[in-house]
């Protein structure tokens, strides 16, 4: 069977395990061959191949059900769901999506793209087929790095206090999230993998078992034997998910399909919850991703013999995130009260620079963002300067500990939102939409953006110089527009202080952080259609800068308000509100996202089809202010 034949998991149902294997290569093929051309999260699928295929030999998913931790590595899942011949179209406009999504396909059986809320909703799922009186089958599959999220803990701490429910959590433990686990639950994994008696039983038993005439008739009972032994000669492996109750099942070669097969099928005969414990190798199957487990998480198209991305057609400027971090670093370096704070995203966010030049002044807590935020509230009470630098999607996690802990004490933590605004590829679970709104609404807190890289440099500045309380700064995933940087000596910007970067009589155009310059732009259309138009650098969404935009604001036929961001609660929303307390009755259209979801595509592509590229906003305000126009000449 060839793997473009699979339309349903079921049909793995009795093949031998060569015809497994052959699957298993076919999926890697296609697996490699689909990110070296459009890109896309590769080391994680590599390693959970013979993991996927051995536990769906043993279900049957007709009635089953497998839920998928963060879903970056279920793209073998989706291989042998029915998505082979579609699988090209992977993170495109339209086509498969990078993440789990519940519409997509019936066998995914829950949306995914957050770390560690598998084990949450797989036991949801046992509880309900429970109250239900059915009986099917209930799997979590968790990375090692998401069992560092709290919530993970607090389901396992859940399930193991219901014996009668059975629930199946394996853990695919890589060593590794994006970049290597931190933490004493990676350390104790670590510990479980290596432990001596392991390795031996691992290592040895089944080649001594080779030499005996009798071997081939006894494979099941040897790998029976080689569990039951495992768990006698090491007794303290796997402790601590036994007392939380658990029945632990590991460590196993999580790229043996015999051995995995036999434990799951085992595991399956156990009554009420049952941790099965898979050691695996990030990027497995292609020695490129296997030696440089970070840089090969996910990439950009690359050529798939070299491994090296397929170079530029012309150069990029610095990413935001880059020049986030070297000037994080620079100003760090003369004030060792600096602390940059990440939540298993050194990469994503340009800490692993922090981290090269100055460790100590570095802490990454892993995927613990409710963590990360009260920890840096403790270190600002005692004098620190907390930096913490998380995705706006992913602080969403942490809402409460923003609330609670910093703003009512009021305390100062600067709070650096990259991938702010629409992400692309990855979709509605990490389009940074909502920090705007969800930080707007809570007092003490003060939001700023930059227009560009180097307002990004002075931003950074004001927010490690400013301690009257919290502040946050949102910027956007890709590059800057390449305007010149400084290595040192910037200023900080007043609190809540716009600028006007353009003067106009007829509308005033509100641009907040990257849609500055697509206002600017747009604002040279209407020139040359014959309006013209202020427009101003917000800066700030909180506080506003009141006492220069409402007086220009009465004088305007028109306001609009321009944000990469929910229209709901977001800037525009702010400005409105500010006018309507200052009884100034000018019409106001807010141009951002609509109450809606933003799926997967390149950012261009969702900028077009929100409506957010300078042409579509010129053309838009051209249409709101032709019936004005209009009257104006009859009336004369």
């Amino acid at each position: 069977m060839h793997l473009s034949e699979l339309t349903h998991p079921n049909q793995l149902h009795g093949l031998s395990i060569h015809q497994l294997k052959q699957i298993a290569r076919q999926i890697r093929e296609k697996h490699l061959e689909t990110v070296a051309t459009s890109g896309g999260h590769l080391g994680p699928g590599l390693g959970v191949v013979e993991l996927t295929i051995g536990l769906y030999q043993t279900l049957d998913l007709d009635r089953d059900k497998v839920l998928w931790d963060v879903g970056h590595q279920a793209y073998p899942h989706k291989l042998i769901t029915g998505r082979y011949n579609e699988f090209h179209t992977l993170r495109q406009k339209n086509g498969v999506a990078g993440y789990l999504k519940r519409s997509e396909n019936q066998f995914d059986h829950f949306g995914a793209g957050h770390a560690s809320t598998s084990i949450s909703a797989a036991l949801g799922m046992a509880l309900a087929r429970d109250m239900q009186g059915d009986n099917y089958k209930v799997a979590a599959v968790i990375g090692d790095g998401a069992l560092t999220g709290g919530m993970a803990l607090e389901a396992i701490n859940h399930a193991g206090h219901l014996p009668k429910t059975n629930l199946l959590v394996v853990l695919n433990d890589n060593e590794m999230s994006i970049s290597p686990n931190v933490g004493a639950i990676s350390r104790y994994l670590n510990k479980m993998r290596l432990s001596p008696p392991m390795q031996f039983l691992t290592d040895n038993l089944e080649e001594q078992f080779k030499h005996l005439p009798f071997s081939g008739s006894f494979k099941p009972e040897l790998s029976r034997l080689k569990e039951g032994m495992k768990r006698l000669a090491v007794s303290k492996v796997g402790a601590v998910f036994e007392e939380l109750g658990f029945t632990y099942m590991g460590p196993i070669d999580g790229h043996n399909l015999e051995e995995l097969i036999t434990t799951f099928e085992l595991a399956h005969q156990h009554g009420g919850p049952v941790l099965v414990h898979v050691a695996t190798t990030k990027g497995k199957g292609y020695a490129i991703a296997e030696q440089d487990q970070v840089g090969y998480h996910a990439q950009t198209p690359f050529n798939l013999a070299t491994g090296k991305p397929h170079p530029a057609s012309k150069p990029k400027p610095p990413s935001y995130s880059k020049v986030f971090a070297h000037t994080l670093t620079t100003l760090a370096q003369n004030n060792p009260r600096i602390v940059g704070i990440t939540a298993a995203m050194a990469t994503g966010t340009g800490l692993d620079k922090l981290q090269q030049k100055l460790p100590k002044q570095y802490v990454d807590v892993g995927i613990a963002e409710q963590h990360a935020v009260t920890l840096a509230a403790g270190m600002a009470c005692e004098g620190m300067r907390p930096v913490v630098a998380i995705y706006s999607t992913f602080l969403q996690r942490a809402y409460d500990q923003i609330v609670h802990d910093v703003c009512i004490q009021n305390l100062p933590v600067f709070f650096c939102l990259d991938r702010s605004g629409v992400v692309g590829a990855d979709g509605p679970t990490h389009q940074g939409m909502y920090d705007i709104a969800y930080l707007r609404c809570i007092p003490n807190m003060v939001l700023m953006a930059p227009k560009d890289e180097a307002e990004l440099q002075r931003m950074i500045v004001t927010g490690v110089e400013y301690t009257d309380g919290p502040i946050a700064m949102r910027y956007p995933r890709g590059n800057g527009f390449g305007v010149p940087l400084m290595e040192e000596g910037w200023e900080s910007l007043p609190i809540g202080k716009a600028e006007i970067l353009r003067t106009g009589d007829d509308v005033l155009l509100l641009g907040y952080g990257s849609m500055v310059y697509p206002a600017m732009q747009a604002a040279e259309i209407l020139g040359e259609h014959g309006i013209e138009a202020t427009v101003i650098n917000a800066r700030f969404a909180k506080p506003l800068d009141t006492e220069l935009i409402v007086p220009i604001a009465r004088q305007m036929k028109h306001v609009v308000t321009l944000e990469e961001g929910c229209i709901m609660g977001g800037f525009g929303s702010a400005v409105a509100e500010s006018l309507l307390d200052h009884e100034v009755m000018v019409p106001v259209t807010r141009l951002g996202v609509p109450d809606m979801l933003v799926d997967h595509a390149t950012p261009d592509e969702s900028l077009t089809d929100l409506g957010l590229t300078s042409p579509q906003i010129a053309d838009r305000i051209l249409k709101l202010m032709a019936p004005s126009a209009v009257l104006s000449e009859t009336a004369s």
